[in-house]
């Protein structure tokens, strides 16, 4: 079973981290929500969540996969924390999927993964004149080997599947899209 871990900052953007969360698990996708520190996480709009474990205890295993949702300040306080920082380049150094949304391609920017790589991030995130070997895109979600990239809330659905579709295949992929009822 394909394993991901998903950080959350206090701050998160909750849009994000719940679509993140819920889709992926309705793929069979074993997902780990992993705060901080031991308190409930309240994202940027008030909505309280509670991560399955720490941070700390998170890091102890593997994962296929490292998603780091956005928001503000959920993305600031995750580019501040060397264990994100260092699990983001443990990830890319494993060959391992890492994965960011709205302001969170600033952390991937830190940790140095989107050198050279094609990436977009929610309008101001990644600022070109900071990150000049960044590609920047417009596009909603931009995949460039192991790295994916997200615009913010309203493509957090089209993230979300296209993390499933490269985890575990277009097929399921289809059949989580089919069952959320998005149109034709």
């Amino acid at each position: 079973m394909a394993t991901v871990l998903v950080p959350l900052a206090q701050g998160v953007e909750e849009l994000e981290a719940v679509t993140v969360v819920d889709l992926l698990r309705r793929a069979g996708i074993e997902v780990v929500t992993a705060g901080l520190d031991a308190a409930p996480v309240k994202g940027s709009r008030g909505t309280v969540l509670l991560p399955d474990t720490t941070l700390e205890r998170a890091i102890e295993r593997e994962y296929d996969m490292l998603v780091l949702p956005g928001g503000q300040p959920g993305a600031t306080h995750l580019e501040q924390d060397a264990r994100v920082i260092t699990l983001v380049r443990k990830m890319a150094r494993d060959n391992r999927f890492t994965a960011a949304i709205c302001a969170a391609p600033k952390v991937l920017a830190r940790a140095g993964v989107l050198d050279g790589k094609r990436a977009t991030s929610f309008p101001g995130a990644l600022d070109p004149t900071q990150w000049p070997n960044v590609r920047l895109e417009n596009s909603p979600v931009v995949t460039d080997g192991r790295v994916i990239t997200s615009r913010g809330p309203g493509t957090a659905m089209d993230f979300s599947l296209e993390l499933i579709g490269l985890l575990v295949g277009r097929e399921k992929r289809d059949q989580v899209e089919a069952g959320l009822q998005r149109g034709e």
